[in-house]
C-alpha cells in the first residue's frame, strides 16, 4: 500500500511539473510572439526593442533567485563566487538577444524549430574539432533535425505570416538563431565547468550569478549612453501600458518555468526534463499555428514532424544509454 502511495505521489509530482513547464513556457511564447508582431495604439506602433525583454527577464530572475536562496539556503558555502560568471554572462546576454531579435525576420514557429537543432553545432564541433566519433543512430537524429529545419527554411512562408513580421528576412533570422545556439553552447560549457570546480553550487546560485552579470551587461548596452535603446523601450512602455504588462508577464513566466525545471531535474533527472521541454516546443508550434494565425503548409508540417522525430529518437537513445549504465551499476 505504501509503495502504491509513493508511486501515485511521484506520478502527481511529475504531472505537476509537466503542467508547470508547459503552461509557463507556452504562455511565454505567446507573449513573445505578441510583443514581436502586435501593433500598439492608434498609430499601430511596433515594439522594436525586443532585446529589452532579456534585460527585464534578467532583473526579475535575479530578484527571484535571490529570494529563493534566502528562503531555501541553509547557510552553506563553497559555491562558485559570483564574479566567476562574468564570461558566461557575456554569451548568455548576446545569445538570447540574437534569438529574440530573430522574431523580427522569421515567424515564431520557424524560430522554435531552428532553436531546437542544438545537437547540430554540438556534433559538428565534436567531430571537426575534437575528433569524436558518433554512432549511426546519433548521425540519423542529426540528419532528421538538420533536414527538417533546412527544408522548412527553404519552403515558401504564407503571405499572412510574412505580413506580421517587422522586417522579413529568412537568412538573417535563421542566422541569428544558429548564432544563439553557438553562444548557448559556450554558456552551457562554462556553467558545467563551474559546477565541476565548485560542486556545492546550487541551481539558484547559478541562476543568480548568470542574471546578475546579464543585468549589468544589458544595463550598460541599453542605458550606457544618452540615446540607448533602453530609454526608447521605457518610453514605449509608458505610452502603451499593455506592452509593459505583457513584458512583466513574460518575465514571470520565465521565472516560474525555471522553478519547475529545477524541480523536474531534482526529482526525475535531466532526461525527463528534456522530454518535457521538447514536447512543449512542439505544442508551442501547434498553438502558434492555430491561435496566432501562423498557418503552416502540409510540407512545413512534414518538416516539423521530421525535426521532432529526430529529437524524440535522440531522447530514446539517451534513455537506452541510461538503462545500460544503471544495469552496470546493479551488476557491480
Amino acid at each position: 500500500m505504501e509503495v502504491h502511495g509513493a508511486g501515485l505521489r511521484r506520478v502527481l509530482v511529475l504531472a505537476f511539473c509537466v503542467a508547470g513547464i508547459w503552461s509557463a513556457y507556452i504562455y511565454q511564447g505567446v507573449l513573445q510572439e505578441t510583443l514581436s508582431t502586435k501593433r500598439f495604439g492608434p498609430d499601430g506602433e511596433r515594439f522594436e526593442h525586443l532585446a529589452f525583454l532579456n534585460l527585464a527577464q534578467n532583473v526579475v530572475c535575479l530578484i527571484w533567485s535571490y529570494i529563493m536562496i534566502k528562503i531555501w539556503s541553509n547557510g552553506e558555502s563553497g559555491g562558485a563566487p559570483y564574479w566567476s560568471y562574468w564570461s558566461a554572462g557575456i554569451t548568455n546576454t548576446i545569445g538570447p538577444a540574437m534569438g529574440i531579435e530573430a522574431l523580427k525576420y522569421i515567424s515564431y514557429p520557424a524560430q522554435v524549430l531552428a532553436k531546437s537543432s542544438k545537437m547540430i553545432p554540438v556534433m559538428l564541433m565534436g567531430t571537426l574539432v575534437y575528433g569524436i566519433r558518433y554512432s549511426f543512430p546519433e548521425y540519423l537524429c542529426t540528419f532528421l533535425v538538420a533536414g527538417g529545419v533546412s527544408t522548412f527554411a527553404l519552403l515558401k512562408t504564407s503571405s499572412k505570416t510574412i505580413s506580421k513580421l517587422a522586417h522579413p528576412n529568412a537568412p538573417l533570422g535563421y542566422g541569428l538563431c544558429f548564432l544563439n545556439l553557438a553562444f548557448d553552447g559556450f554558456t552551457n560549457a562554462t556553467q558545467d565547468s563551474l559546477k565541476a570546480r565548485y560542486p556545492k553550487t546550487s541551481a539558484w546560485t547559478i541562476m543568480l550569478g548568470m542574471n546578475l552579470w546579464g543585468t549589468i551587461y544589458n544595463m550598460i548596452y541599453m542605458f550606457g549612453w544618452p540615446h540607448g535603446s533602453g530609454f526608447e523601450a521605457v518610453h514605449f512602455c509608458r505610452q502603451h501600458p499593455e506592452a509593459a504588462w505583457d513584458i512583466f508577464l513574460y518575465c514571470c513566466c520565465g521565472a516560474v518555468g525555471q522553478n519547475f525545471i529545477f524541480l523536474t531535474i531534482s526529482r526525475f533527472g535531466s532526461l525527463a526534463n528534456t522530454t518535457i521541454t521538447t514536447t512543449r516546443k512542439f505544442a508551442s508550434i501547434v498553438i502558434s499555428s492555430l491561435l496566432s494565425g501562423n498557418p503552416l503548409s502540409t510540407k512545413q508540417w512534414g518538416c516539423v514532424f521530421m525535426v521532432f522525430s529526430g529529437l524524440s529518437y535522440q531522447i530514446y537513445l539517451k534513455w537506452q544509454k541510461l538503462q545500460r549504465v544503471q544495469k552496470k551499476k546493479k551488476a557491480t
